[in-house]
């Protein structure tokens, strides 16, 4: 500030406070294939309700998908799905105008199976009392059998310039093209004069079928309206229905827009097919009426709704072509699970995730080759990126010898900090299966019961005890006594346990390096979290002092702010000692970083905690007092 004039000058000092933000401890990641959804691209979901919107829900062929509801149902809050579907198409639909020039085609939003029941359905829009040739409207729907599974609608769309309308909003499909107006659903009849019409016992040919107008009751011919025409066509067409060769006209609809009659069939109906064409042209005998006396005389007849992925004869009369089916690719290996780095393709699209805390990968154990490969990737992953891995086991690792013969065996894949394993696989009921039970992996289960307890008690306590029940989980896929769990917990194998009144809890709370043997100072699972944790936030929250002046104003800045973040761990309970400075502490000064260092733009941090150790072992000593009387 420069002083030119006498008087009080006020200036505002920046405060040296920087506080660092705990990060969260319980975002889960799941990689796996799923019904739908993107592919190779991570997307976080908030519950099983945008689970099943984004990836189609629960999947008999999808082992995540049923750890993922269980990751939910056990008090996880986020998660980062992943879905891998190799070789897999998108459904597709060419659509055409009147004049059988292509309007747009519309794709299926990822590749799959799941499309082929999407359909699409063109509407009318009338503009100053007639149709319009510029606008229309749009609805999409993706069915589940003769109900609508989800549904979007566009109205008002303007020829030349209504994909980009869609394709901005939709879940279910992209468009290309769109110079063109696609031709409308159903039968789409033309505008006529209705003084004087006499319709009353003449006849129409509906699909080969010969069907007689009825006047309604006390209407008179030569005096009919439109609603009354409406009325006597679809009671016609529906009674034409019940022998001709479209059953779905049972349920046909008739509708007055524009001055014109408009014929389709309900999707609701018994029969329906999308692709059906329903004509009208004239009857036989002396009865007969002209179709164009109702506007059918060269009305376009075409399919209901246009179908992704149908496959017909391209002369159907149809503004349809044949589109592409969608699949969903061949069986998941490692090489499709893993995916490429350079590519994020895979477990690596996860690269696009800000943070997650918790990888699973069930599919993993299923994989006839690469196990081992996924396994240490994985592992090498999670130590990168400061998560934990939760190993599932396979269905033959059912017995106490052979689960430790499998941890044995890919001892030097999965033997670190950052992973743990479950032992034995829990039992579910399966929706997809009557409800039977189904045996699933552990992973989400316990990644949820991670984040309950970090919501309810801290990162710092053990996920484990009386109070990590395992919810919705029916059984266990083997009962161990309390011998064949002390055979498997001093080789860091976390033991699922059923003790009455509990019911299922987790009774573990060990690394893969807590195997005695290895006396590894990581050897809970709790005390890795809870450095991981430290390290992210203090990761996120120091990048202010890249650049800074390095000195002692600097260091004494950053002991002040990693002091608060570390008292304020202390007052939550998350250290032992009775006081902070024998709690932690925090060293950054000219002893932790040398003249060299500063001469190299190195300034050194040293952070140190004293963790808490779940108390694994409660020994009780009873002693008998002596009668001394």
């Amino acid at each position: 500030m420069q002083l030119t004039y006498p008087g009080v000058y006020v200036t505002e000092i920046p405060s040296s406070v920087r506080p660092i933000a705990t990060v969260s401890t319980s975002i889960g990641a799941f990689v796996d294939v799923f019904p739908m959804g993107p592919v190779d691209t991570a997307v976080q979901i908030f519950g099983m309700a945008d689970f099943e919107r984004n990836f189609g829900g629960l999947a008999a062929n999808s082992p995540a998908s049923y750890q993922i509801a269980q990751f939910f149902l056990n008090g996880g809050p986020s998660a980062w799905v992943v879905r891998i579907a190799p070789g897999g198409i998108s459904a597709t639909a060419i659509v055409d105008n009147t004049a059988a020039a292509q309007a747009f085609t519309a794709t299926a939003r990822s590749a799959g199976t799941w499309a082929n029941t999407v359909r699409l359905s063109v509407e009318p829009v009338v503009t100053s009392g007639v149709i319009s040739t510029t606008t229309f409207n749009l609805g999409v729907a993706r069915y589940a059998g003769n109900s609508v599974s989800a549904s979007e609608r566009y109205t008002g769309l303007v020829t030349g310039s209504f994909t980009a309308t869609v394709n901005d909003s939709s879940q279910l499909v992209t468009l290309t093209g769109g110079a063109n107006q696609p031709a409308t659903n159903g039968t789409l009849g033309k505008s006529f004069a209705i003084a004087g019409l006499m319709l009353g016992g003449k006849t129409l040919t509906v699909n080969t079928k010969t069907v007689t107008l009825a006047l309604p009751a006390g209407a008179t011919d030569g005096s009919l309206t439109l609603a009354n025409m409406r009325g006597m066509l679809e009671t016609a067409i529906r009674t034409a229905g019940a022998t001709a060769a479209l059953p779905a006209l049972a349920g046909a609809t008739v509708t007055v827009i524009g001055g014109a009659l408009w014929v389709r069939t309900d999707p609701r109906t018994p029969g329906y097919n999308p692709l059906d064409i329903i004509t009208i042209a004239d009857g036989t005998g002396a009865t007969a009426l002209l179709a164009k006396t109702l506007g059918f005389d060269g009305a376009f007849a075409n399919v209901q709704e246009y179908q992704l992925g149908a496959n017909f004869a391209a002369n159907t009369g149809a503004q349809e072509k044949n589109g592409v089916a969608g699949t969903d690719g061949a069986a998941a290996d490692a090489t499709a699970l893993l995916g490429d780095p350079a590519a994020k393709t895979g477990m690596y699209a996860l690269e696009n995730a800000d943070l997650f805390n918790i990888l699973c990968l069930p599919l993993a154990v299923e994989l006839s080759a690469g196990l081992s490969t996924v396994l240490s990737t994985a592992t090498v992953y999670c130590e990168r990126r400061r998560a934990m891995f939760l190993v599932d086991i396979p269905v033959a690792a059912n017995t106490p010898d052979l689960v430790q013969k499998f941890v044995d065996d890919n001892a030097s894949s999965i033997k670190s900090a950052n992973a743990a394993i479950y032992f034995p696989r829990v039992e579910v009921p399966d929706p997809l299966d009557n409800y039977r039970l189904k045996s699933i992996g552990t992973s989400g289960t316990v990644a949820g019961i991670y984040a309950r307890t970090d919501t309810d008690r801290g990162v710092w306590k053990a996920p484990a005890g009386i109070d990590a029940v395992m919810r919705g989980i029916a059984n266990l896929d083997y009962l161990m006594s309390d011998g064949e769990n002390g055979v498997l917990n001093p080789h860091g194998i976390d033991c699922l346990r059923n003790f009455p009144v509990y019911g299922q809890i987790v009774w573990g709370a060990r690394t893969l390096l807590g195997d005695d043997a290895q006396a590894s100072e990581w050897k809970y699972v709790p005390v890795r979290r809870l450095a991981l944790m430290m390290e992210e936030s203090l990761f996120r929250g120091t990048k202010w002092v890249v650049f800074e002046p390095n000195d002692e104003p600097l260091w004494a800045k950053i002991r002040q702010n990693v002091g608060a973040f570390m008292t304020g761990l202390f007052r939550q309970g998350a250290f032992q000692g009775s006081t902070p400075d024998k709690a932690f502490f925090v060293k950054c000064d000219g002893e932790t970083t040398t003249a060299n260092d500063r001469n190299l733009g190195v300034v050194n941090i040293e952070v140190g905690f004293a963790p808490l150790k779940p108390a694994e072992f409660v020994v009780l000593k009873i002693q008998q007092i002596p009668d001394l009387t």
